[in-house]
């Protein structure tokens, strides 16, 4: 049941990104945070999947006979072509985020979220890596890699482990988080400078 919720949460969401993709916004990314997407090695792929669904739901409006069986057959259809676009716009519109104040966001559109604190990150480099395997990997020496079009691009160090939700609920811990960035070197920068910024003066000069 538990799982279900998740679901149909992930999928709310989806729906609202379509709404902001559409008006062109971005969800969650504040004045002076620094925006990383990650949608580039799966975009084509993507519309690829949404061209063929569109062909077979026109062909099976054309070549089921039944009226009862091809409405419920179209509405099927157009529902997961909607909901295909609705995951893609859901990547687009949330990226990546480097906090102003050197905090980390990663995700992956409606389905996973993971919110880092500056104090809480050791290090960030580029590292290209092909790992095999579903989206979000835990391996045995305690990493985690969030992976898009079967690659990542950046490696996150933390001081101690930190808690992630699973797309259906089912929570770990991490102290290497590795994930893919279109452009590695400039989310890796934006984070190193963001963290070794000198803190703002609580008060005026004396």
């Amino acid at each position: 049941m538990r799982a279900l919720r998740r679901l149909l949460a992930h999928e709310v969401r989806a729906m609202h990104s379509l709404g902001l993709w559409v008006a062109r916004r971005r969800h969650a990314v504040a004045p002076g945070a620094h925006a990383a997407p990650y949608t580039g090695p799966q975009t084509a792929m993507m519309y690829g999947f949404i061209f063929v669904s569109v062909v077979e739901t026109v062909a099976l409006a054309v070549l089921v006979p039944w009226p009862v069986v091809h409405a419920i057959t179209l509405v099927i259809d157009v529902y997961g072509v909607l909901l295909m676009v609705a995951l893609h716009a859901s990547c687009v519109t949330r990226p990546h985020v480097v906090g102003p104040d050197g905090s980390l966001r990663i995700r992956y559109g409606a389905l996973f979220d993971l919110r880092i604190r500056a104090d809480e990150i050791v290090g960030a480099r580029v590292e290209r890596r092909y790992p095999e395997g579903r989206l979000i990997q835990p391996r045995d020496d305690g990493s985690l890699e969030l992976i898009v079009a079967n690659q990542t691009t950046v490696a996150v160090e933390l001081a101690t482990p930190v808690r992630y939700v699973r797309p259906l609920g089912k929570e770990g811990r991490a102290r290497i988080v590795r994930f893919h960035a279109d452009d590695p070197k400039a989310l890796v920068l934006a984070l190193t400078r963001a963290r070794t910024a000198p803190s703002p003066s609580q008060g005026p000069p004396v």
